[in-house]
């Protein structure tokens, strides 16, 4: 069910633009961004925790043909995990993947020539470069420790290995663009994004149904526009 969400709003997004019927003439953007990333798993059963703490930069393409609608592709580095959550305990741990993404979305804009509002929405394909584990104490002991025994917490996580490196899953953003002249414009970016794959196994003898990353991104990009 999953994958044929994806698939539909994929074709969606695509052709969107294609619906405008009024002449503009295109234009042709490049530029980069970086900022900060707030992010968890949506583990099933559920796992207490925070949003965890992460960077995110990359690179963008910027493709507009019809008057208020367009294409824009990224490439970025991402980090996304989770970080648990103790009560009255010093005890810390955090997980977190570091992702290439490859969002392609609908650009939708309005505005001014000197200010403009957007949101994007498309979906996005992940791969995992690479993970590691923060954590104060052995949490590979973790069922033996006192602190635990007494506790009916989930800690399997801790110490599970990641099944799937590749990601996909819907974004969708909204933001505000300042042109500061004809070639060159600064942009703030919310953007939210949703996965659609399991981070661990998820069949019917393991722990877990589901453990799915949602996270949140701000970032400050640059567009200098080619055409």
């Amino acid at each position: 069910m999953r994958r044929i969400i994806f698939l539909l709003t994929a074709a969606m997004l695509t052709l969107l633009p294609l619906t405008a019927q009024t002449h503009y003439e295109g234009s042709i953007a490049v530029g980069g961004k970086a900022g900060m990333s707030l992010s968890r798993v949506n583990f099933n059963p559920t796992v207490q925790q925070t949003m965890s703490p992460g960077f995110t930069a990359g690179v963008m393409f910027r493709y507009v043909e019809e008057k208020n609608f367009g294409l824009i592709a990224e490439l970025n580095m991402t980090q996304r995990g989770w970080k648990e959550a103790f009560d009255k305990s010093e005890y810390k741990y955090s997980h977190q993947f570091t992702y290439l993404e490859l969002p392609v979305m609908t650009h939708i804009y309005f505005g001014s020539n000197r200010v403009k509002g957007f949101f994007n929405l498309g979906p996005e394909l992940n791969v995992m470069l690479g993970h590691g584990i923060k954590s104060n104490f052995e949490y590979q002991e973790a069922e033996i420790m006192e602190y635990f025994i007494n506790d009916p917490r989930h800690i399997e996580q801790m110490a599970m290995e990641v099944e799937n490196r590749l990601d996909y899953g819907i974004c969708a953003g909204a933001g505000m663009e300042v042109n500061l002249n004809a070639r060159h414009s600064l942009l703030l970016e919310g953007r939210f994004y949703y996965g659609l794959t399991d981070i661990f196994p998820n069949h019917k003898t393991d722990v877990f149904s589901g453990s799915n990353s949602m996270s949140i991104t701000i970032t400050l990009g640059y567009f200098y526009r080619l055409k």
